[in-house]
């Protein structure tokens, strides 16, 4: 019995939505809230702002995950019912044109033939779809989970810098909020690069870069227009 592997690349359709919300809600939430506490508001007005930053930014992800990835299922299911159509047309052409793949793949053309016969006899869709198209299991568009893991993601890593800026005073909030952020941050590129297979310094590098640029310029953007009420 042959041994199932598991790649990096079963994990993508989650990980790429998980990690990019829970990247935006550390860094938007943080920021909104440095923001608003570098222009010298109350406690108060820092909870609620990052609360409001939480539950919009969640409802935000989730619909336009949700919007982006139906539009990719909708074009993959164009595609594979414009592939049956073609299928039951001309089922030797396709088979043909299955056969030109494998051998621009390296195989000997004898060989290609016998491989594409056997798949398409096997499930012709699955093949072309696979081969043809690049539509797998592994890969292929799935809306409701990538809006709930876009959500979920999002409140999960915003909830990091509102229960910072609740717990310290309101005149150390924009620091200590920066500080868990960037601290956030960091085990979210640790945690993204090991799950997805990829470099772990290149990865903090990314996040820790743009995660201190986007924290200053709001901090800066507060502390103006605070001091110009």
């Amino acid at each position: 019995m042959a041994r199932r592997e598991t790649h990096y690349i079963h994990r993508i359709g989650w990980l790429r939505a998980a990690v990019l919300g829970a990247n935006d809600g550390i860094l938007s939430t943080g920021s909104l809230i440095i923001g608003v506490a570098a222009a010298a508001a109350d406690h108060r007005h820092i909870f609620l702002t990052g609360l409001a930053g939480l539950v919009a930014g969640a409802m935000s992800m989730a619909a336009g995950e949700y919007v982006s990835v139906s539009s990719q299922a909708d074009t993959e299911k164009a595609d594979l019912e414009k592939e049956v159509g073609e299928i039951g047309r001309d089922f030797k052409g396709e088979l043909r044109e299955l056969a030109a793949i494998y051998v621009q793949r390296g195989l000997a053309p004898d060989l290609a033939r016998r491989v594409a016969q056997q798949l398409m006899a096997r499930d012709p869709l699955a093949a072309h779809a696979r081969d043809e198209l690049g539509i797998s299991e592994a890969t292929a568009a799935r809306p409701v989970q990538a809006a709930l893991a876009s959500a979920a993601s999002f409140s999960s890593g915003a909830a990091l810098p509102l229960v910072t800026a609740t717990l310290v005073p309101t005149a150390w909030a924009a620091w200590a909020v920066g500080a868990a952020s960037l601290v956030g941050l960091v085990l979210l590129g640790v945690v993204g690069a090991r799950t997805g297979g990829a470099n772990i310094g290149r990865s903090l590098m990314r996040v820790v870069f743009w995660g201190v640029v986007a924290m200053a310029i709001t901090a800066a953007a507060g502390g103006f227009f605070g001091a110009r009420v």
